[in-house]
């Protein structure tokens, strides 16, 4: 796929979630299997222990065994939490996954888009870890809800919270979108996952990180909520596609990670989505002194795809008077950048390294 398609044209065709003879086979196989989802369904209202997770409360008893994780998040955090090797699948990656977890997850079982729910299930899986919650509606693995009936239960990220199950990010509030959303499902995912000590110390390197990039920028401009308008670039993370550019609205986690940054997300007054279609009129008229270039999507992907991205931004004479374009100021990125997880504090330093240069 090439770094400048548009995100919706990246997502794979999803099959539809009937109950047919297919899903009831597979079901009666897994249980027949031993170990399967409808042998060890939770009952959530008999559980002693339950975490909440967008208003769901899931069993924490037992600390799930077979785990399939969906997307970029899902899949970090399985790693980054030592419980690869309780992966029954992973799909849909938008990069590489970071270094120290290159080779574990080369051994995982990999699908560049969602698997259909019949797929899903022939994995007999007893946990589905997604990274954005659009894994769970009709239209691909099923709401949360029907996956518990199969004795299947869930976590979406708590950034992404949609306002009911089965709904998309279209309904997410830009007013919850924090880091501490990440911290706090990290420890929570650790309890689940009987990992307390290591989710403590990926929440410890990641609050020491963005902290030393508040330091840095409060050392030079007070308070970090109180820093003048002009001291605050504005950013417009952009990608090139036939009908323009896929810009981040309001409500993507990169408004977040611009803000403890030191910046303004050029386009943070658009809501309903965090992606939304935008002109080369419209880049022109929000005139934003930094662009990032998010590439995506493919599991060997980098920011260095995004080169020649960057250059044509550079060459576009409709552009050139552009503050990011006059000033050389458009960066190489990822969509996986932007989203909440394990990468959000590194994303953090990275952006506040480019928008102020002159303080890292």
């Amino acid at each position: 796929m090439k770094p400048s398609d548009a995100w919706a044209a990246l997502r794979p065709a999803r099959t539809s979630v009937r109950m047919t003879a297919l899903l009831s086979a597979l079901l009666l196989v897994a249980t027949a299997c031993g170990g399967g989802a409808e042998e060890g369904a939770a009952d959530p209202e008999a559980a002693d222990e339950t975490i909440a997770n967008c208003d769901v409360e899931v069993p924490a008893d037992d600390p799930p065994e077979r785990v399939f994780a969906a997307y970029q998040p899902a899949i970090e955090t399985a790693h980054a939490l030592g419980i690869s090797d309780r992966l029954v699948g992973t799909a849909f990656l938008d990069a590489q996954v970071p270094e120290e977890h290159v080779d574990v997850q080369a051994e995982q079982e990999y699908y560049p888009g969602l698997p259909s729910r019949e797929e899903l299930l022939s994995h007999n899986p007893d946990f589905v870890l997604s990274g954005f919650n659009d894994t769970f509606t009709e239209e691909s693995l099923g709401t949360r809800a029907s996956l518990r009936e199969l004795g299947i239960e869930s976590w979406v990220p708590s950034p992404l919270c949609p306002s009911e199950d089965g709904r998309s990010d279209e309904s997410i509030d830009p007013s919850t979108v924090t880091m501490e959303h990440i911290y706090d499902d990290l420890r929570d995912l650790g309890a689940l996952f009987d990992a307390e000590d290591r989710a403590e110390e990926v929440v410890a390197d990641m609050e020491a990180t963005v902290a030393d990039v508040t330091d840095t920028l409060e050392g030079e401009f007070g308070a970090l909520e109180e820093m003048d308008e002009e001291d605050r670039p504005t950013v417009a993370i952009a990608r090139p596609d036939d009908e323009g550019f896929r810009v981040a609205g309001g409500p993507d986690f990169s408004t977040e990670i611009i803000g403890l940054a030191g910046g303004v997300n050029a386009f943070e007054d658009l809501d309903g989505g965090r992606n939304h279609d935008a002109s080369a009129e419209d880049i022109i008229e929000r005139d934003p002194d930094f662009i990032l270039v998010d590439v995506c999507c493919d599991a060997e992907m980098t920011a260095a795809d995004a080169a020649p991205d960057v250059q044509a931004i550079l060459d576009d004479p409709v552009l050139a008077n552009v503050t990011a374009v006059e000033e050389d100021q458009v960066a190489e990125f990822t969509f996986a950048d932007r989203s909440a997880g394990l990468r959000s504090a590194p994303a953090v330093e990275t952006v506040a390294e480019t928008i102020h240069p002159d303080l890292f």
